[in-house]
């Protein structure tokens, strides 16, 4: 296996240098690059615990600065944790899944909105499930896939051992479309398709996932023939606001009205999962040798104006609050407690970090992303800097009812609308917005005219994206005249064999 990452140096005035790292250790770093040697140096392949929570920004974490949210567990893992403070997903959520699943941007798998089909992951991309299962993992999924409702997209058939999900973009979802949950399902007591059968489970939608997760992780544990990978993909705290007001109540005298406090009791009720997790890991010993990470999908939907972490917009923004989010990895032996690492880093390199960790081969797969490993093995190693793109992407549609249907239809006209450039240095939003994002995080000072080679050289790597993203919009035609298959099937079981109560794992 070569130990060799083949990135191309972009070129002044883009160019920027990051800073604050631990001295380099060039030895260490050419000894310890690929999973191979990582591999070997721990006795086998890591078992692998991805968590992402739904519309939770990076302000929504007390270790962050928050004034107020409680979040106990988080603050523990993001003490034993080596932090990315510049990781960015895409503005909404189906787009940021569909990276993390197939390691490229989401409009060239497909995904342009998260509804009306073009939630869709194109069908032949392979994903990360697919290539550890190849590398010899078991791979589960919990919670939320929303990246497409027939068969053919649903996770058991794009590399999904164990499959335990709700429909749709969120619990008790319908949209136009393919796209429907169970009718009438709740957070609480949500009906969940596990494996292909439709099950009565019992208790709040998160607490589901998580016992589900753990359960299925000690199956693992006591098989042991063989590393896992668990996907623990939380439909919370995305709307519709809905939780036990023991964890909602604490914070109504802290906010200016009763919807926020939900939304930050939703998210204390997922920290409290996370502790459960932090011990049933240790109780089993499997912290010593399980990759731990933890993010999320898209910037806050409810907490910004409570805090933000200094930056500008929100969920759907095309600002770093819409994009920059937590990333936490914890394994002992490559991570290192409390150290941040503030390289640029986006979705699309999950994939092939994931990949390198289990020494999987990802040779001719032609992933845009790049692994985090030897960030994270010595934050000093060499990391070029490069364009990343973003796009709110949600035109309208023909058929489509209300807003998604109302407005101009042709998707060349919304080419330099609501997009984004990142580099390490600058971030443009549009054609004619520039920020120094190291010196103006708040995106306050637009620079524009100070810049406009850097605008011009931003402008050129954003176009040749779009030409090459454009043909690989495959779900833009899709009708919206077709049956919702996985509400459909759960009619269909309901009314031959009924639908059998969940039977809670042991743990």
């Amino acid at each position: 296996m070569s130990c060799a990452h083949d990135f191309t140096i972009m070129k002044s005035p883009l160019h920027s240098s990051s800073s604050s790292h631990r001295p380099l250790g060039s030895l260490a770093a050419l000894l310890f690059c690929g999973a191979a040697l990582l591999g070997q140096a721990m006795g086998k392949q890591p078992n692998i615990l991805f968590v992402m929570t739904d519309d939770q920004g990076y302000g929504d974490i007390r270790a962050h600065g928050h004034p107020f949210i409680q979040t106990p567990n988080l603050d523990k893992l993001y003490a034993q944790s080596s932090r990315f403070t510049d990781y960015h997903v895409s503005p909404t959520c189906a787009p940021t899944r569909s990276a993390l699943m197939s390691g490229k941007n989401p409009f060239e798998v497909g995904v342009t909105h998260t509804i009306v089909e073009r939630e869709r992951m194109a069908l032949g991309v392979p994903t990360v499930a697919e290539i550890l299962k190849k590398a010899g993992y078991a791979t589960g999924i919990f919670g939320k896939w929303h990246l497409g409702e027939e068969d053919a997209y649903q996770p058991g058939s794009r590399g999904f051992d164990e499959v335990f999900i709700h429909g749709a973009g969120g619990i008790g979802q319908r949209f136009a479309g393919s796209q429907g949950d169970v009718p009438g399902n709740n957070y609480f007591n949500p009906t969940i398709r596990h494996n292909g059968t439709f099950v009565k489970t019992e208790g709040y939608c998160a607490d589901v996932f998580t016992q589900q997760t753990l359960g299925w992780i000690r199956e693992q544990k006591e098989k042991g023939d063989q590393p896992f990978f668990a996907y623990l993909a939380y439909n919370t705290p995305h709307t519709p606001l809905v939780v036990d007001k023991k964890y909602s109540d604490p914070y109504l005298d802290k906010v200016d009205n009763p919807d926020r406090a939900i939304f930050f009791g939703m998210i204390t009720n997922m920290d409290e999962n996370m502790g459960l997790i932090l011990e049933k890991l240790d109780e089993w010993d499997l912290s010593k040798d399980t990759l731990l990470v933890f993010t999320t999908d898209n910037g806050s939907s409810k907490g910004t104006p409570i805090f933000n972490a200094g930056m500008r917009g929100a969920k759907g923004s095309l600002s770093e609050g819409g994009s920059r989010v937590p990333l936490y990895f914890r394994l002992p032996g490559l991570t290192e407690p409390g150290e941040d690492l503030d390289q640029l880093a986006r979705h699309i390199d999950i994939f092939p970090t994931l990949a390198d960790l289990a020494g999987a081969d990802i040779s001719g797969l032609g992933l845009e992303g790049r692994s985090l490993i030897p960030l994270l093995k010595d934050p000093a190693t060499e990391w070029p800097d490069r364009q990343l793109y973003f796009h709110g992407g949600r035109w309208p549609k023909e058929g489509a009812r209300g807003k998604f249907g109302a407005g101009d239809k042709n998707i060349d006209n919304y080419k330099h609308k609501t997009f984004a450039v990142r580099t390490e240095k600058w971030r443009l939003v549009g054609p004619d917005h520039l920020f120094d994002i190291v010196q103006d995080q708040g995106e306050k000072n637009n620079v524009a005219e100070q810049h406009p080679e850097v605008v011009a050289e931003l402008m050129k790597g954003y176009d040749a994206f779009w030409d090459r993203a454009r043909p690989l919009l495959v779900n833009e035609n899709a009708p919206l005249d077709v049956p919702k298959p996985f509400s459909e099937s759960y009619r269909k079981q309901k009314e031959s064999t009924g639908i059998p109560a969940w039977k809670a794992p042991e743990l």
